[in-house]
C-alpha cells in the first residue's frame, strides 16, 4: 500500500507540472482552429452569406447576422483565448459556436463530429480548470492581489 500511494504522490505531482503546459497547448490548438475558420469566412463574404442562407440551419436568426456573429465570434474570442485573457468567457464563447456549428449543419461527418467533441472537450476543461498560470488571466490575478487562482 506504501508503494502504492507513493507512485500515486508522484504520478500527481508530474501531473501538476503538466498541467500549465497542456492548458497553454489546448488554448492554442483550439484558438488556431477558430481563427482560421473565421479568416476563411472573412476571405470570401459572399460565399459565407450564401452557406448560411443555404447549408446551415442557424435558429432564430438571419442568415446574414448569423455569419456576421458567427466570423466576429471566431475572430476575437480566439485571441482571448490564445493569449489567456477572458480565458473562461472565451472558453464559453466558442463552446457555444461548436455546439452551434454542430447543430446547424446536419450534413456533418463522423470525422467532423470527432472534431467538434475533441474542441467542445477542451474547452469545457478550459472552463472548468482554468487557463493555467501561462496566461494573462494569471498575470493579472497575481497583480492585483487575487493570489494564484486562475479564474
Amino acid at each position: 500500500m506504501r508503494a502504492l500511494n507513493l507512485y500515486y504522490g508522484r504520478a500527481s505531482s508530474v501531473a501538476d507540472l503538466l498541467q500549465p503546459v497542456l492548458a497553454l497547448v489546448g488554448r492554442l490548438y483550439v484558438a488556431k482552429v477558430f481563427f482560421a475558420s473565421g479568416l476563411t469566412k472573412v476571405r470570401d463574404w459572399s460565399i459565407t452569406v450564401a452557406l448560411f442562407e443555404n447549408e446551415y440551419q442557424v435558429p432564430f436568426l438571419s442568415p446574414q447576422v448569423a455569419a456576421a456573429m458567427g466570423t466576429a465570434g471566431e475572430l476575437t474570442l480566439p485571441v482571448l483565448l490564445a493569449i489567456g485573457l477572458g480565458t473562461r468567457f472565451a472558453a464559453v464563447g466558442l463552446f457555444i459556436l461548436n455546439a452551434v456549428a454542430v447543430i446547424s449543419y446536419p450534413e456533418i461527418s463522423d470525422a467532423g463530429i470527432k472534431d467538434h467533441i475533441l474542441w467542445g472537450s477542451i474547452l469545457a476543461m478550459l472552463f472548468a480548470y482554468g487557463p493555467g498560470i501561462f496566461s494573462a488571466d494569471r498575470a493579472l490575478m497575481v497583480r492585483y492581489g487575487k493570489g494564484g487562482r486562475t479564474a
